[in-house]
Protein backbone atom coordinates (compact mmCIF):
# COMPACT_ATOMS: atom_id res chain seq x y z
CA UNK A 1 0.00 0.00 0.00
CA UNK A 2 1.03 3.67 -0.90
CA UNK A 3 0.40 6.76 0.67
CA UNK A 4 0.58 10.40 -0.29
CA UNK A 5 0.76 12.28 3.11
CA UNK A 6 0.59 16.60 1.68
CA UNK A 7 1.10 19.08 4.09
CA UNK A 8 1.54 23.26 3.86
CA UNK A 9 -1.23 24.56 2.70
CA UNK A 10 -3.29 27.34 3.78
CA UNK A 11 -4.52 30.97 3.69
CA UNK A 12 -2.54 33.23 2.29
CA UNK A 13 -2.46 36.94 1.18
CA UNK A 14 -2.07 38.14 -2.75
CA UNK A 15 1.64 38.50 -3.00
CA UNK A 16 2.46 35.71 -0.71
CA UNK A 17 4.36 32.90 -0.07
CA UNK A 18 3.56 29.13 0.59
CA UNK A 19 5.37 25.93 0.55
CA UNK A 20 4.00 22.34 0.04
CA UNK A 21 5.28 19.29 0.56
CA UNK A 22 4.01 15.86 -0.20
CA UNK A 23 5.96 12.43 1.41
CA UNK A 24 5.47 8.96 0.01
CA UNK A 25 5.70 5.82 1.72
CA UNK A 26 5.03 2.09 1.69
CA UNK A 27 5.49 -0.40 -0.42
CA UNK A 28 7.48 0.73 -3.54
CA UNK A 29 10.27 0.23 -5.19
CA UNK A 30 11.19 3.55 -6.98
CA UNK A 31 9.03 6.83 -7.70
CA UNK A 32 9.54 7.77 -11.64
CA UNK A 33 7.80 11.46 -12.01
CA UNK A 34 6.53 13.70 -8.78
CA UNK A 35 4.16 15.98 -9.66
CA UNK A 36 1.46 18.78 -8.17
CA UNK A 37 -1.90 19.12 -9.78
CA UNK A 38 -5.12 21.67 -8.73
CA UNK A 39 -8.51 21.96 -9.04
CA UNK A 40 -10.60 24.97 -8.44
CA UNK A 41 -14.42 24.91 -8.00
CA UNK A 42 -16.35 24.60 -11.12
CA UNK A 43 -13.22 23.59 -12.98
CA UNK A 44 -10.85 20.62 -14.26
CA UNK A 45 -7.81 19.14 -12.42
CA UNK A 46 -5.13 20.82 -14.54
CA UNK A 47 -0.93 20.14 -13.98
CA UNK A 48 0.50 22.83 -11.87
CA UNK A 49 4.61 21.60 -12.14
CA UNK A 50 6.42 17.70 -12.02
CA UNK A 51 9.09 16.90 -11.85
CA UNK A 52 11.51 13.54 -12.88
CA UNK A 53 14.01 11.59 -10.50
CA UNK A 54 16.73 13.08 -12.84
CA UNK A 55 15.07 16.40 -11.34
CA UNK A 56 13.30 17.41 -15.27
CA UNK A 57 11.05 19.90 -14.38
CA UNK A 58 7.88 20.50 -16.10
CA UNK A 59 5.27 23.89 -15.23
CA UNK A 60 1.62 25.09 -16.56
CA UNK A 61 2.74 28.66 -18.33
CA UNK A 62 0.20 30.43 -15.70
CA UNK A 63 3.08 29.46 -12.49
CA UNK A 64 6.12 29.43 -14.59
CA UNK A 65 8.15 32.38 -12.95
CA UNK A 66 6.46 32.03 -9.42
CA UNK A 67 6.44 28.57 -8.22
CA UNK A 68 9.16 26.29 -7.91
CA UNK A 69 8.89 22.42 -8.03
CA UNK A 70 11.35 20.21 -5.87
CA UNK A 71 12.27 16.61 -4.79
CA UNK A 72 14.76 14.74 -2.35
CA UNK A 73 14.27 11.63 -3.18
CA UNK A 74 16.13 10.32 -0.25
CA UNK A 75 13.12 10.93 1.40
CA UNK A 76 10.67 10.41 -1.44
CA UNK A 77 9.18 14.04 -0.86
CA UNK A 78 8.13 16.67 -3.66
CA UNK A 79 7.86 20.38 -3.04
CA UNK A 80 6.03 23.15 -3.83
CA UNK A 81 7.78 26.60 -3.23
CA UNK A 82 4.39 28.94 -4.64
CA UNK A 83 5.53 32.49 -4.64
CA UNK A 84 3.94 35.80 -5.67
CA UNK A 85 0.65 34.16 -5.14
CA UNK A 86 -2.80 35.84 -7.19
CA UNK A 87 -6.20 35.08 -6.11
CA UNK A 88 -6.56 32.93 -8.87
CA UNK A 89 -4.01 30.32 -7.46
CA UNK A 90 -6.65 29.37 -4.99
CA UNK A 91 -7.51 25.52 -5.09
CA UNK A 92 -7.26 22.19 -4.05
CA UNK A 93 -3.75 21.12 -4.43
CA UNK A 94 -2.97 17.33 -4.86
CA UNK A 95 0.41 15.52 -4.74
CA UNK A 96 0.57 13.20 -7.35
CA UNK A 97 3.05 9.99 -7.87
CA UNK A 98 4.08 7.64 -10.85
CA UNK A 99 5.38 4.53 -9.16
CA UNK A 100 7.17 1.96 -10.41
CA UNK A 101 5.83 -1.16 -7.63
CA UNK A 102 6.79 -5.19 -7.82
CA UNK A 103 3.64 -5.52 -10.64
CA UNK A 104 4.55 -2.90 -12.66
CA UNK A 105 3.31 0.75 -12.16
CA UNK A 106 1.42 3.10 -11.19
CA UNK A 107 -0.14 6.05 -9.90
CA UNK A 108 -1.30 7.52 -6.40
CA UNK A 109 -2.72 10.78 -5.40
CA UNK A 110 -2.70 12.41 -2.12
CA UNK A 111 -5.78 13.47 -0.37
CA UNK A 112 -5.45 17.41 -1.28
CA UNK A 113 -4.88 20.67 0.24
CA UNK A 114 -6.41 23.69 0.49
CA UNK A 115 -4.51 26.68 -0.57
CA UNK A 116 -6.58 30.17 -0.39
CA UNK A 117 -5.43 33.24 -1.25
CA UNK A 118 -7.28 36.34 -0.35
CA UNK A 119 -6.92 39.68 1.53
Amino acid sequence: QVQLVESGGGLVQPGGSLRLSCAASGSFLRINVMGWYRQAPGKQRELVAAITDGGSTNYADSVKGRFTISRDNAKNTVYLQMNSLKPEDTAVYYCNADLFIRSGQAIHWGQGTQVTVSS
